[in-house]
Parts: structure tokens; sequence; C-alpha cells
């Protein structure tokens, strides 16, 4: 019966695949399936895998000129696709402009009494998650930086004081490309790859804060090193940082909106006179210059209405910082799905091969070790070009979900950007006012050297990549529980921060009295997972795993079963109120129509539901080894049999 199958030269059996870790856990492909391989995969090939997938062949052979004809041709379109990947590039940067600027408008004034508190800051924790709350509600750490300069610069801060809140901007900054990361939820695969290359750059946040700011607190390095440059070196006030990429965005971002940071830094340093003044800058200041002819020329300065959509509007800043988040989100996603589609039509067959080849691969022995320091000098110089970490590495977010670039190269790129923000802030800083001067230049040099000793915790030494392997593991979780990536950009960049903050605000022994036995609890945990990974032996039969917990406590299967009928819920009260939307005559019969309809999708659901979890036969799986094949039929795999 199945001798017909194999035509064109292929077996008759597909090879099979290795089982899904997804797959397993949710009870799909208990037994053989025969049938997949002629119906299609659902999962999408990879760049380097698309010219080798069997082309199908009808009637016959194009001619020699036929073929050349194909080939111009499909260079012209490919040709004609470029000015559209810039221009969609254009407008992706210039939304995320415009995304900083509404995150401005309806925090900004939050962000600026929040600095205002001079005692919390002096706690070195509570500063580093003001730096994350403040830079996620701004979504610019250029502004977050702008303002610690001037407490700095007025005395109501210390650089000592200021190097947490300078960590903390840092970490805040890479919310963006998490952000981004989450749009591309709808190939899975895709999705894990995007979410592990964002979050990488969260993870060597985090894991250098914990190693440098007890350095910090403790011996004062930064700070010390930052105003050793400063008095060994007679600074002058520059000219401005040259302006890059914002030549090209600046008068579109303009025309939409423009705002007065001066608000936020006027609040954060207390001038109350400051708290009734809108964002919204509606009056520019323009020099005019006169020369009468008796007279060396003058210059005079004068206001005029600025030329922006809102500069006549009488809306609050929360209505229009809430108009331009929906708009620039909007414009963001837009942007962000046809980047990825252009790229999939772009990067396909050979060039595909070719961009990995030349991106990924290392420099021949001995040089090896320096492609990644040549990743990280092309990482700083994007970065100097188009002046934004956050810019850059959202860019870098698609091109990592397609697969084009991997995540290990990805990595010394992110490093690289980081080390480019801190130039950009340096020149900045030169081109501060003289009173401003020595403290924009030390808070600027204390960035630097944060990355600086971040990557040299990091990175030379291989087995001390740990950004890595965390990110792939919360790319791996993120694909199999897709609502996990909104639980983490929540927990991270929010609640966590708000209740250490609730606690530094009781107090300093309140907070060592929650978080110390917190801090015992996770550091218990995590050697107990490794202990468990490399040298279960020698832990207690009882730690040897975690089955004697509650499921709740050691797995997130329970939480996904009741976010998964939560969701069935709400699609049923959906259902449920549109019919009762319909018309008197017809309600009776569209009531009763609709909830035949509700209870099969909900029986259907909840027998989904309990057969992948509740299932002994299926449960078997979940005892499995990783990476071992399972044979599975098609329209058997929901029988209680045992798996093949």
């Amino acid at each position: 019966m199945l001798a017909g199958v194999g035509t064109h030269g292929t077996p008759p059996f597909p090879q099979l695949k290795l089982l899904r870790e997804e797959d397993r856990e949710s009870g799909i492909g208990s037994t053989l399936d025969l049938i997949s391989g002629f119906e299609g995969d659902t999962t999408s090939p990879t760049p380097g895998e698309t010219d080798q997938l069997p082309k199908e062949t009808g009637g016959a052979p194009p001619t020699t000129t036929g073929k050349l004809h194909c080939k111009i041709r499909q260079l012209f379109v490919n040709l004609s696709k470029i000015p559209l990947l810039l221009i969609l590039l254009f407008f992706f940067v210039c939304s995320l402009d415009t995304l900083s600027s509404a995150f401005q408008l309806a925090g900004g004034k939050v962000a600026g009494d929040i600095f205002q508190d001079n005692a919390v800051l002096s706690n070195p924790v509570a500063g580093l998650v003001v730096g994350i709350l403040v830079t996620v509600l701004v979504q610019s750490s250029s502004t977050s930086t702008s303002i610690i300069v001037s407490l700095v610069a007025s005395g109501l801060l210390d650089v000592r004081s200021a190097v947490p809140v300078i960590m903390g901007t840092n970490i805040g900054t890479s919310v963006t490309n998490t952000i981004v990361a989450m749009m591309q939820t709808a190939e899975r695969d895709e999705f894990k790859r995007a979410f592990a290359g964002a979050t990488i750059h969260d993870c060597f946040n985090w894991l250098s804060v914990l190693i440098l700011l007890p350095v910090e607190v403790l011996t004062g390095v930064m700070s010390w090193l930052a105003h050793l440059v400063v008095t060994s070196f007679r600074v002058q006030t520059g000219e401005d940082a040259p302006e890059l990429l914002k030549v090209i965005t600046k008068p579109v971002t303009n025309f939409i909106v423009q705002l007065d940071k001066d608000v936020i830094t006027g609040i954060a340093m207390g001038d109350e006179g400051m708290r009734n003044r809108s964002l919204l800058k509606r009056w520019c200041q323009t020099d005019l210059e006169v020369s009468p002819s008796p007279a060396p020329s003058q210059r005079r300065r004068t206001q005029t209405r600025c030329r922006h959509l809102f500069a006549s509007s009488q809306l609050s800043d929360l209505a229009v910082g809430l108009i331009l988040l929906a708009g620039s989100l909007a414009v963001l996603c837009t942007c962000l799905v046809l980047l990825v589609k252009l790229l999939h039509s772009l990067l396909k067959g050979q060039v595909a091969k070719v961009i990995q080849k030349v991106i990924n691969t290392d420099l021949p022995y001995p040089f090896g070790w320096l492609a990644g320091y040549l990743a990280m000098f092309v990482g700083a110089g994007m970065t100097f070009v188009v002046q934004s970490s956050s810019v850059f590495t959202s860019a870098l977010t698609p091109l990592i979900g397609i697969g084009v670039i991997s995540l290990e190269r990805a990595y010394p790129l992110t490093l690289g950007s980081n080390i480019g923000t801190t130039t950009t802030a340096l020149l900045a800083a030169l081109a501060s006012p003289g009173d401003k001067l020595a403290a924009a230049i030390q808070i600027a040099l204390c960035h630097f050297f944060f990355n600086v000793f971040g990557i040299a915790l990091w990175y030379p030494v291989p087995i001390m990549r740990l950004p890595i392997r965390m990110a792939r593991v919360l790319g791996e979780r993120t694909a199999k529980y897709r609502w996990f990536a909104v639980m983490y950009l929540l927990l991270c960049f929010l609640l966590l921060p708000s209740l250490v903050l609730g606690l530094s605000l009781a107090g300093w022994w309140v907070m060592v009295g929650v978080g110390a036995p917190f801090l015992g609890v996770v550091i218990f945990i995590t050697m107990v997972n490794v202990m468990q990974t490399h040298r279960p032996s020698q832990l207690p039969a009882k730690l040897q795993s975690w089955d004697f917990l509650p499921t709740w406590m050691h797995s997130l299967k329970p939480l996904d079963r009741l976010i998964n009928k939560a969701t069935v819920c709400c699609s049923l009260g959906h259902g449920e109120g549109r019919a009762e939307a319909g018309s008197e005559g017809e309600r009776a019969a569209t009531i009763s129509a609709d909830t035949t309809s509700v209870d099969l999708k909900g029986a259907a659901a909840q027998r989904k539901v309990d057969l992948a979890y509740d299932n002994p036969a299926l449960a078997y799986l979940d005892e499995t080894r990783p990476g071992v094949p399972v044979f599975k039929l098609r329209g058997l795999e929901r029988c209680n049999s045992t798996p093949l």
C-alpha cells in the first residue's frame, strides 16, 4: 500500500524527526506519524536549508535563454527590495524615537518625582532600581543620564551614589529590544531565537550588576578611576557631538512631537514651578542676526511657535502620550513584520549561506579568538553611527530571529553596542557647559568602566559566557509558554524593581531583613540545580530532584493550564456576548446555535487539556530523556496506548 509513496527518488519512509520538548509536554506525538512527511512539516526551514528542499519539476526543462531571463528578472526584483528595506528601517528607527517621546509624556513627571528623593538614592540598591524604573518609564537612557548629571553638578548627589543609578539605566535601556522580540510570536522557532537574542543583553547587565555593584559599594573603584581621569587631563568644553543618523530622522520626529526635557530635570531637582508646566514644547527659540551699519553684528533671540502636530493642541501630556504610544507601536509592529518578511525573501538560498558564513564563521587558526572582538568593534561602530544602543540591538533582533546571525555572534555585537553608546555619551558630556562639565564626564566614564569591567568578566573566558546559556534557556522557555515573555517583562522591569524600591523606602533594616533570606533561598536553589545537572550523586536522595515538592513549585504546567482555561473562558464569554446582540426574532436560534458551538469548543478544549496533562499514557512521555525519537501514528495521538 505504501509502495507508491517514494517517488522522485525519495526514500519510502521520511526521516524521523526528534520530538520537540514542547510536544512531549503537551502530550502530542505519543505514537508513530506516517503521514507528516508527505503532508508537509509545520516547522519552517532554516535559511541554510532552503536550497536543499526538493523542488517539483514539471514539463520540459527551461532553455538557456529562459534561465537567463529568469535570473535577470530575479536580480531586478531583489534590487528593488533594497530601497524598500531602507525605507522600512527608517520608519522603524523613527517609531522607536517616537515611542521614547510617548513614554516621557506619559511617565516623565513621575520619573522626576522618583529622582527627587535624594535620601533614597544614597542607598545603592534603591539607586539601582530607581535607574531601572526611570529608564523604563522614559524609554531613554540619555534622558536618565542627563538628569543624573544635573543632580551631580548641582551638588544634590555625589558621583559615588550616582554609579548604581547608572547601572540601573544600563539595565532599563535593554527593555526596548525585548519588546521588539515579542512582535515575532507568530513563528515559534523565530520567537525562540529572537527572544534569546534580546534577553542576552538583559542577562549580561544583570550578571554584571550582581558582581560589580557590591565591588563599587565596598571599594568605589569606578568613581575613583573616573575622578582620576578627569583630574589628570585638563578637559575643556568642546563642540556638540556629531549627529549622524539623527540628521535624517530628526525632521520627521520633530514634525510629530517636540519635548521640553528641562521639565523632568527641574522636577528631579525640586523646582516646583516645573510641575504645572507641560512637557510639550510649544514655543521654540530662534536666533536672528541684526547687523546695523555703525555697530558690530549682534544676535537677537526670539520665540516662535513650534512646528509639530501637537504644538497648538489643548490635550494633556498623558493624552498625547497615549496617542503617540498607540501610533508608534502600530508603526513599529508593521515595520517589524514587513522587515521580517522582506528579509526572508532576500536572505534565502545561496545568499543566506554566504551571509551566514561571513557573519558567523570564525577567523582561521590561530586567530579564531579575534572574531568576537572584531564583532565588538563592528557593534560599537554601528552604535556610534545610529547613536543609540536600543536602535542597534532592536534592529539586530529580527536578524537573530530568522537565523541569519547566531546567538554566539550576537553576544559580542551586543557587548560592542554597550561600548558604542558610552562613547556617544562621552562626546555629549564634552559638549556640556562649564559648570556641569566635570560631573558629566565622570558619569560618562563610570558608565564606560562598568561596561568594560562587565565584558572582562563575561566574555574573554569561554566558560564564563553565562549570558549565552541563560538567554538560550529563556528563549526555549518562552517558545514553550508564550505568556512567559510578558511575565518576564513585567517581573524583571516593573514588579521586582518596584518591590525593592518599596522596601528601601521602608528602611535599610527592613530591606535587609526581607532581601537577605530571599537571596539565600535563590543561591541555595541555584546551587542545587547545578548539582542536579552535573553531580546528582553527591546530593541527598531527597534533593536529587524536586519531585517531592508540589507541582506548581517546580513546573510551569499548572500555571499554563490555568492561563489556557482563562483564555478559553474569555473566548466563551465573548461568544455569548455576540449571541445576545442578535435581533428579537432570531435571538432563540442564535443563542442555541452559539451555545452548542461554545459547548463543543469548551468540551474540545477541556478534553485537550485533560489529555495533555492527565493521560497516564501521555504522562509517560515526560519521563523520557530529551532527544529520544518517539514514533506517532496520525489519528492515534490521543489514544490511551503506550508509546511505541
